[in-house]
């Protein structure tokens, strides 16, 4: 039966109490002015590099905060997948990159290539769900597609203009609204962190792939990484069976066979989500 609400994703729930949390604290405190990067004068001249690691916090506007929201809940099927632990270590082994690139990126980069007229970095952890979104992207296939016709046929039997979506569109529409609200800051928030999520995919930063917290900062009673490892090990063996077997596609529009270890991987994805 599938799992519904925060079930065996504790983190996700965390993250997404604790940043409505805080939205709304630092409205109520009136401190919003504490948390987003304006780098003249915030870094330069007055040296507040302590914004460097607090712009993360929070969001400053209901907008930011009801799209992110949505998205980390979208989301949190990657706690599911991967069990909590492996989903803790992820986001802390990312979290100093996505902290101090973009505001570095700001300064050094974007700024004087926009002849110092981009200067403001809102708030919010927008980076973090971005490198999160990419393992969304990489790892979670889509169950089913459709298509919004965009325009009335012609001539019969012609298929009109359309545009294709996923049950996943939903998904990327919540995360482009939060890179769109506020450009060009948030924006470079959100490519830094997918750059980041498919980095760290890669191996890029050495041994954060394989770093794992302490059991007993957090207990996974999800079995999320014995299920990792069934899945690579049933990626592993449909690929070999593919290339032992020698199996060519099909004459014309007929679909490839499909080894065994890959079907038993789809009902596995299917079973876990």
């Amino acid at each position: 039966m599938l799992a519904s609400g925060f079930t065996n994703a504790p983190i996700s729930q965390y993250l997404l109490f604790t940043l409505i949390f805080f939205s709304i604290a630092t409205s109520i405190t009136d401190s919003k002015h504490l948390f987003y990067i304006q780098i003249v004068p915030h870094l330069w001249p007055y040296a507040q590099a302590w914004r460097i690691l607090a712009w993360q916090a929070c969001y400053l506007n209901s907008t930011e905060v009801l799209f992110a929201g949505m998205t980390v809940y979208h989301l949190r099927i990657i706690e599911r997948l991967w069990g909590p632990r492996k989903f803790g270590s992820f986001l802390v082994s990312i979290l100093p990159y996505t902290t101090i690139l973009p505001p570095l990126l700001m300064a050094s980069i974007l700024r004087p290539l926009s002849l110092y007229r981009f200067n403001y970095l809102p708030a919010g952890p927008t980076a973090l769900i971005f490198a999160v979104l990419a393992q969304y992207h990489a790892v979670i296939p889509h169950v089913y597609k459709y298509r919004i016709l965009t325009s009335r046929p012609t001539t019969p039997g012609q298929l009109p203009p359309s545009l294709t979506f996923s049950d996943k569109s939903t998904t990327y529409l919540l995360a482009g609204q939060l890179a769109l609200s506020q450009v060009p800051g948030s924006l470079l928030s959100a490519v830094v962190g997918w750059i980041i999520g498919h980095a760290w995919r890669r191996e890029l930063f050495p041994g954060a792939m394989r770093w794992r917290l302490p059991r007993w900062v957090i207990k996974d009673k999800s079995g999320g990484e014995r299920y990792e490892g069934l899945r690579r090990r049933l990626e592993g063996e449909g690929a070999a069976a593919a290339s032992a077997s020698g199996v060519e596609g099909r004459v014309g529009d007929e679909p490839q066979r499909r080894p065994i270890g890959t079907q038993i991987l789809d009902q596995f994805r299917g079973a876990i989500r």
